[in-house]
């Protein structure tokens, strides 16, 4: 039996909003709905945190965490601390600010990452606001990995048509240790750099990322209409 720990990273000082790991969504902090979600799919998920606020705030709701310095650069850099500490065979970096990401997503990609034994994600159909650069895209190869990762429409419909779905990327992966922690082990590169995405590390060092496609969306809260948006989404699903 592969043993999976959930590994949320979650730090109080955002960029564009400030302490939203706490931000109340229909009376639950928001590090709390992530939590909730990622244990109904992983046996064990711990918050990795630099802030006491958070720590004490997950520890309150009956959550596990654990401090990390306030010094490491990344969330995946926070997941490869705990890796360091805590067994497991494989860690899912669960990303503190998507407070809807399904639990059949996560369990999916868990699955495609053992099958390949590499790393893995998830995607779903985009059906509209195709050019926000907040909405990243994925296009994959045959067998399923990524080619790449943009902000910008990826594939572009020369034509004016797309012969192909456009995939919207999750903020989900799943990292056997090995992979982990030679990907925290990378310098950044410029490719990464020039679309600020992490993920584009590790393909351009040669390591696949496998992509799992879910029909099950996620909201990524990066500002206050974001936490609006969430809301409307729980309150229509009757939570």
């Amino acid at each position: 039996m592969k043993r999976v720990l959930g590994v949320i990273p979650s730090r109080y000082a955002a960029m564009r909003l400030p302490g939203k790991p706490l931000i109340k969504i229909l009376g639950k902090p928001m590090i709390q709905w992530v939590w909730e979600s990622a244990s109904k799919a992983l046996d064990r998920v711990v918050v990795a945190t630099d802030d006491k606020r958070i720590f004490d705030t997950v520890t309150g709701f009956g959550g596990e965490a654990i401090m990390t310095p306030a010094s490491l650069p990344s969330g995946t850099d926070r997941m490869a601390y705990v890796a360091r500490r805590l067994k497991a065979d494989y860690y899912v970096n669960v990303q503190g600010d998507e407070p809807l990401m399904h639990p059949q997503t996560i369990r999916d990609a868990v699955k495609l990452a053992m099958a390949k034994k590499g790393i893995a994600t998830s995607a779903m159909p985009l059906n509209d606001d195709f050019n926000n650069p907040h909405v990243v895209k994925v296009v994959t190869a045959a067998d399923g990995s990524a080619i790449y990762f943009s902000r910008s429409l990826i594939p572009f419909p020369r034509d004016g048509e797309s012969k192909m779905p456009v995939l919207k990327h999750l903020g989900l992966y799943v990292y056997p240790k090995a992979q982990l922690l030679k990907f925290v082990s990378l310098k950044p590169t410029k490719l990464e750099t020039t679309e600020r995405l992490e993920q584009l590390r590790a393909l351009y060092h040669g390591m696949p990322i496998f992509v799992s496609v879910t029909k099950h969306d996620s909201i990524g809260v990066d500002t206050r209409p974001d936490v609006a948006a969430v809301e409307r989404k729980l309150r229509s699903q009757g939570r």
